[in-house]
């Protein structure tokens, strides 16, 4: 098949492409450096000619609530209309387990607007809920820090390494669509600041985090389970210690 991945240069979207590559399928890694740009409509038509799905893990570049929530709903609006032209048969898009109970922040907001259009447009689609990336501790500890200490909440959280994810979502990507959200999750259920404690800790950080029920995340208070995923989510196999052995091994 031809899959085309929008944001298919990034963390995520660049070993999608990879996976689905591996499997003998025609990946096209659109972002604006290859010419493709969503906002702006440049270069999307001629890359979904003769594709029948299309991944969408592209991410806002600002974190400002206006700037995400405008990010989300142009790029939804243009994607799906030029899906719709296309004949693209199915639309499979990464968002964040617990988006609908995140309606605090500014970034999750565009989320929901994100997935509000999914599933309003018409075309046959999979919404992959995902937990946390391990690979964001040290952009969550630096969220957090005040001084030479990190105020975060002691929320439960089940972080994913983005190989676990990829994964996922090439699979979903190759099979029916479902036109429902799945959730995917990693193996291990800690609390945030315990885990981000242990990161720290572990990259040799002298800053301690201080475990706050008050601490926001993104501009959200968090309840226990906000962050965690429901009842049989698809896990992945990696937990902290293996995925910080093989970062430290990839350096």
């Amino acid at each position: 098949m031809k899959i085309v991945v929008i944001g298919g240069s990034g963390l995520i979207g660049s070993k999608v492409v990879k996976e689905l590559r591996a499997r003998d399928h025609e990946a096209i890694a659109a972002s604006p450096a290859s010419g493709v740009n969503t906002i702006t409509g440049e270069g999307l038509a001629e890359a979904l000619a003769g594709a029948q799905v299309v991944v969408d893990v592209a991410n806002s570049p600002s974190f400002a609530d206006d700037a995400v929530l405008e990010f989300f709903e142009t790029s939804g609006r243009n994607l799906s209309a030029a899906e719709r032209a296309a004949g693209v048969k199915h639309h499979v898009a990464l968002s964040v387990v617990g988006t609908d109970r995140l309606a605090e922040s500014g970034y999750f907001r565009g989320k929901i607007a994100q997935e509000k259009l999914i599933r309003a447009a018409g075309i046959p689609y999979t919404i992959v809920h995902s937990t946390q990336f391990l690979e964001f501790l040290g952009g969550i500890a630096q969220s957090g820090t005040q001084g030479d200490t990190v105020h975060l909440s002691p929320a439960y959280i089940q972080p994913i390494a983005s190989d676990d994810i990829a994964l996922a979502v090439a699979d979903y990507a190759l099979g029916e669509p479902l036109n429902g959200v799945v959730e995917v999750a990693g193996p291990e259920k800690v609390r945030l600041s315990d885990l981000v404690q242990r990161y720290l800790s572990a990259t040799h950080d002298p800053r301690k985090v201080v475990s706050d029920v008050h601490a926001r995340y993104f501009g959200a208070e968090l309840k226990d389970d906000t962050l965690v995923p429901g009842a049989n989510p698809r896990l992945g196999k990696t937990g902290f210690d293996a995925w910080f052995s093989q970062s430290q091994a990839v350096r």
